[in-house]
């Protein structure tokens, strides 16, 4: 069976607010390389990703283009688009620059790889467990097993459930879709969002907005313990051990 086409869509339109700095994480050094570095790094090698989006804030399109995608030869990079006030915004604005026509090669049949340009431990075995699960399921999203024993706390601030951490996995990304799965979920959403915002729900990822708008089933496939978000500080710190520990040479 001929390979279906694979588009990364990476987000990277976050100020990084709890960083506490002035500089947006996905531009701050880690080892002497931009944090994005790391995962647009992954995505350019991949035997599985044809062509990426990288989605931006609209005043660092021009830097990324020259001092991230020029400077460091990331070809598979097709557009730098502008991302939105949230994240589910700036996923639209890339499914709508697919939709629209404004990439090299269309995808229409293919699949959508959506991931957090904070999250640099992306690896080559993740982008091929969520291809093969792609093609089977139509949805996936990576996660992992927790560790820690997890409560569920009352409106008062006490423990009220506990839930079976045997059945209760932390998100990660990337999370994996039919282009026309994603693309009908959104333009679902997007037309009901003011009303579901209304009522409570807040839309957190993709798999949710699937989930909710669509009643796909979406797979969880094994991603790593490794494979975490820079958000603050401490997550920077814990990122260079990570590097440091597997002695890499990237």
């Amino acid at each position: 069976m001929q390979k279906k086409r694979c588009t990364a869509i990476v987000l990277a339109a976050g100020t990084g607010s709890r960083m506490k700095s002035d500089v947006a994480k996905q531009y701050m050094l880690l080892q002497g390389r931009p944090l994005i570095w790391y995962a647009l790094h992954v995505i350019e090698v991949s035997s599985v990703i044809d062509d990426c989006i990288l989605v931006t804030g609209a005043e660092d399109i021009s830097y990324v283009e020259d001092e991230i995608v020029e400077r460091f030869g990331f070809h598979k990079v097709d557009a730098v688009i502008a991302g939105g006030k949230e994240r589910y915004d700036s996923v639209y604005h890339a499914l709508r620059a697919i939709a629209d026509g404004d990439i090299t090669v269309p995808n229409k049949d293919g699949y959508l790889f959506i991931h957090d340009g904070a999250r640099p431990f992306l690896t080559e075995e993740i982008l091929v467990r969520c291809y093969e699960e792609a093609e089977r399921e139509g949805a996936c999203v990576v996660g992992m097993p927790v560790k820690d024993t997890i409560k569920i706390a009352d409106q008062n601030g006490y423990a009220g459930q506990t839930p079976d951490r045997n059945f209760v996995w932390q998100i990660q990304t990337p999370q994996v879709f039919g282009t026309k799965i994603i693309t009908e979920a959104y333009e679902r959403f997007m037309g009901q969002r003011d009303a579901l915002a209304a009522d409570g729900v807040r839309i957190t990822d993709d798999a949710m907005v699937v989930e909710r708008l669509t009643g796909h089933p979406v797979k969880l496939v094994k991603g790593s313990y490794e494979n975490i978000k820079i958000t603050t500080p401490e997550d920077l710190a814990v990122a260079e051990a990570f590097l440091q520990m597997n002695d890499s040479n990237l």
